[in-house]
């Protein structure tokens, strides 16, 4: 287990220094260092939704259902409502016969059974099969203080540490001891945890190291000598060169 834990360091470690691995980016995100700190909702009121416990390391996920997706739904017995649907901004299908159900954020076995729930109110014991002929290519965004910020395809299981790497490193104004990575979870909420990627690298322990799911935000902060301005003026120095004065 540890020769695991140390081949893989070493690899992130290059990758992190040397600042290169073949880029995947597709869309440049702006950086800000004015991200929120805790978990958040998305209107902005600051509230953290107390049972909201999805874990953000658990992997091997199964994939959920986005808006634009389109789905084909197949009747074996009752082939007059068969149809192919196209899932809406807000989430919902329109269906043959019966009213229309919420599907974002449910797997393909949860919208089956949510469909068969749904026509069971026309159906006798309804048989429907569910084929995901169009989906979102999975993705995950890192932002801040890296190499080339931006939109990168999730290929496979990518740790934040890696994730870093492909975003070309870590710049010297980073301040990887808070990096945050963010989740989306159900009902419009963000749930955050915060990453001490300098206390991994310097103890050689990944177990502390998150699996990215799709959709994921990674920012990288600045550390606090980045935030000086590039001009400041020459009665100011004394200030950071002898903070005790204060």
């Amino acid at each position: 287990m540890i020769g695991k834990y140390s081949s893989r360091l070493g690899f992130v470690l290059f990758l992190i220094t040397v600042g290169g691995v073949g880029a995947q980016a597709q869309d440049p995100v702006t950086s800000s260092t004015n991200r929120p700190q805790a978990a958040v909702r998305e209107n902005g009121d600051g509230a953290r939704k107390p049972e909201q416990t999805t874990a953000l390391e658990h992997r091997n996920r199964r994939y959920q259902i986005h808006s634009a997706d389109v789905l084909e739904l197949g009747f074996p017995f009752t082939p007059e409502f068969n149809q192919t649907v196209t899932v809406q901004p807000d989430g919902y299908i329109t269906l043959r016969g019966v009213d229309g159900i919420r599907v974002e954020g449910q797997t393909l076995p949860e919208v089956t059974t949510s469909l068969r729930t749904a026509y069971t109110k026309v159906l006798h014991d309804p048989v429907i099969n569910v084929e995901l002929k169009d989906f979102e290519k999975p993705y995950f965004i890192v932002g801040g203080e890296v190499g080339r910020p931006g939109k990168f395809d999730l290929r496979g299981e990518t740790s934040a540490t890696e994730a870093v790497a492909i975003a070309g490193g870590l710049k010297d104004s980073a301040k990887h001891s808070q990096v945050l990575l963010f989740h989306r979870v159900p009902d419009g909420w963000m749930q955050v945890k915060k990453l001490d990627m300098k206390k991994m690298l310097k103890n050689a322990d990944l177990n502390e190291d998150a699996y990215l799911q799709p959709g994921d935000f990674l920012y990288i902060p600045k550390n606090a000598m980045s935030k000086i301005a590039k001009f400041i003026p020459t009665s100011s120095v004394g200030l950071y060169a002898n903070p005790g004065v204060l």
